[in-house]
């Protein structure tokens, strides 16, 4: 009576304010497979749907609270995996369009409902009555729950320790006051990344997803330098846009978090459920994979400064030049010509979008048996969202399933996939299917809707829907442990093995076809594109593995940055400085990210995590030699991952599932093979 009472008020007051219109978010969907009717959403609905969505999953947890039966799993877990559906339903639309389609709206909107959603999740991993029938429920006989209900059991459970249940209400109550700042500063730092990304365009004319194709083919050794200084200097400039004195103060915040809690450092607090599980393993790892690509890369640096020195010998260069970071990208396609006579140009018009797509979706219906359909005059948040209706081999539905791959100004850089709407059985055991989205910046189509990828772009392609793939086939109950919902240490592992099928000659030979005569891709080209894939892998994985360290770096901490008496710029430069030196980094080389511009540590949900890309690249090499040993088509090995990963999200430990399949740990060696660090 409580939760309708309070449903019921949320949705006459936004009546009584709106005039007549109900709020999208506060009715069913009589949408095509449930997809949010974008085009009724209006900015003015997000927030009275929040704080309505708070007000009913506050509804739903207090009748789980109040009732007086036996807490059992059914009417304490069960409960509370299905409750907060308003919430669901606004999440999976506002933070999707914020990241693809953001605006100065949409920007206020979330810094006004990030502390209100932040409050409630507080509330609600504090509530102890709540807990209370959770431990009990935990504690009790568990015998007949079936392993995913006692996986779902044991993550509710001990989320709420890792969420303050045990501290004292003063110290919950500086718990609240810590993670609603942190929501503020991690937000307001995304949006000056995306910022500053677009006054990079502005300066020069290219979007930062342009930026490696833009090093690699300028000639122009001062405006590489320029448009290099402008690149790493984001954020960290000393404008409107600069993340210094924030990056500082988060970290401030998850250090006394990290205390508060118990542990000596963010990282020891983070790592702790993870699959590495604690610091000294993940630095031992990256310390590992840092020294073989450092002696790969200063190889590379060898052969680059050959072609340089033929530069100076010209007359183009002034004696006595030396590669710099900025001649990095420039030089390294130089030698890639020479050694292996690839010129991407070459490349290109073999994988044009729609060609690319195409072979994405060969692949998943060779290995998985699943088929798409492109389907029009659904609802779409923007119109170059393309959507999907994805089938199994009886023709049920598996998911929808939607692409956004072009770069615009308003959506953030990088790639990435998202759950608009998450795979799981309601109250009445009908299994919602998921609404999955892969978002890309690949070059915009020309004026004949052309566009056309590199084989960097390519690999992307095929990683995002890997993701994709992950939350598709999910075939799991419980929302919190379906598709993706795993370590974040492994959920990469699906994403990165995906990549293992894009330049398979036997798939390149149906999708990789010249955009204008539809000539197959030579044997020729194909053979360039093997031999050259572990070439630059100094490089490749030197900025990937400095970047990892850096962030175990920052989250390593034990004494807060704001207390040396400095500039917040001059701590991070001291400290960057530092860490290049500890891990051994060659000048000719910055990590992947810088601290001021590095959002997947402190706005994405990466932090003390980046190193779980190559953390899961060991699996995903050692599970892909599997499928080198008895087949890479191999229908009945694919059934098998399928069932045992892609099907089960994070319903199992990660390891024993891993082990249970492969018959051993995952070995580093096809790893090292695939990256060529071996050599």
């Amino acid at each position: 009576m409580k939760k309708t009472i309070l449903i019921a008020a949320a949705v006459m007051t936004l009546a009584s304010c709106s005039n007549k219109r109900e709020n999208p978010f506060l009715t069913e969907w009589d949408t095509p497979y449930g997809i949010p009717p974008y085009s009724e959403i209006q900015n003015a609905d997000y927030v009275p749907a929040v704080k309505a969505g708070i007000a009913q999953q506050a509804a739903e947890i207090e009748a789980i609270v109040s009732n007086p039966d036996a807490p059992t799993f059914e009417n304490t877990i069960a409960a509370l995996e299905l409750s907060g559906e308003i919430l669901n339903k606004v999440g999976g639309v506002l933070y999707n369009i914020s990241e693809t389609d953001n605006t100065p709206e949409l920007e206020a909107i979330i810094e006004e409902v990030t502390p209100l959603t932040t409050e409630h999740s507080s509330n609600i991993s504090m509530n102890k009555a709540l807990y209370e029938r959770v431990a009990a429920v935990y504690n009790g006989d568990q015998g007949n729950l079936t392993p995913e209900q006692k996986m779902v059991l044991k993550k509710r459970y001990e989320s709420f320790a890792r969420n303050g249940i045990g501290l004292s209400e003063e110290d919950q109550a500086t718990l609240r006051k810590i993670n609603s700042e942190a929501a503020v500063l991690t937000n307001k730092l995304g949006n000056n990344i995306l910022a500053e990304n677009n006054a990079f365009k502005d300066k020069f004319g290219i979007t930062i997803s342009d930026y490696p194709d833009a090093m690699t083919s300028t000639a122009d050794r001062d405006l590489r330098e320029q448009m290099f200084k402008a690149y790493s200097m984001r954020c960290h400039n000393g404008n409107d846009n600069d993340n210094a004195e924030l990056v500082l103060k988060i970290m401030d915040l998850r250090l006394q978090k990290a205390k508060l809690m118990g542990y000596d450092s963010p990282a020891a607090f983070i790592l702790e459920p993870k699959m590495a599980h604690d610091e000294a393993t993940v630095d031992a790892f990256l310390s590992d994979i840092m020294t073989a690509a450092m002696s790969k890369a200063k190889g590379e640096v060898a052969d680059m400064q050959v072609i340089m020195d033929r530069d100076i010998e010209a007359g183009i260069l002034p004696a006595g030049s030396k590669i710099q970071p900025w001649d990095w990208w420039y030089y390294a396609e130089k030698v890639r010509k020479e050694k292996y006579d690839l010129d991407e140009e070459l490349t290109k018009p073999y994988f044009e979008v729609n060609n690319v797509i195409s072979g994405i979706f060969e692949a998943a219906h060779t290995l998985y048996g699943i088929n798409f359909e492109e389907i029009h005059d659904v609802p779409v948040y923007n119109p170059e969202v393309r959507t999907f209706k994805v089938t199994d081999e009886a023709g049920k539905l598996v998911s929808i399933f939607t692409i956004d791959y072009f770069v615009r100004p308003s959506k953030r850089g990088g790639a990435w996939m998202n759950n608009v709407r998450e795979q799981y059985y309601d109250a009445d055991g009908n299994d919602v299917r998921p609404i999955v989205s892969n978002t890309c910046n690949f070059p915009k189509p020309d004026e004949n809707g052309i566009s056309l990828l590199t084989i960097d772009q390519v690999e992307t392609a095929f990683h995002e829907f890997g993701h994709a793939l992950h939350g598709m086939l999910t075939k799991c109950h419980y929302p919190s442990v379906s598709g993706t919902n795993v370590t974040a240490d492994f959920v990469e592992t699906f994403s990165q093995i995906n990549e293992n099928w894009a330049f398979q000659p036997s798939l390149l030979a149906k999708y990789a076809k010249h955009y204008q005569t539809g000539e197959v891709i030579p044997q020729e080209l194909v053979d360039k594109i093997q031999a050259s894939s572990t070439f630059n892998q100094g490089f490749t994985t030197g900025e990937l593995c400095a970047a990892s360290i850096l962030d175990m770096k920052w989250h390593e901490i034990t004494e807060s940055p704001l207390a040396s008496g400095k500039s917040a710029s001059e701590v991070i430069d001291e400290f960057e400085k530092k860490a290049a030196t500890e891990m051994g980094l060659i000048d000719e080389i910055i990590p992947r990210y810088r601290t001021t511009y590095f959002n997947h540590i402190f706005s994405s949900g990466y932090s003390a995590g980046y190193y779980g890309y190559l953390w899961a690249e060991v699996i995903d090499k050692d599970a892909f030699a599997a499928f080198e040993e008895q087949g890479i088509w191999n229908k009945d090995l694919a059934k098998s991952f399928k069932e045992t990963f892609l099907e089960r999200g994070g319903s199992m430990e990660p390891m024993e599932a891993y082990r249970a399949w492969r018959g051993a740990d995952p070995s580093t060696a096809a790893f090292k093979r695939g990256r060529g660090l071996d050599q």
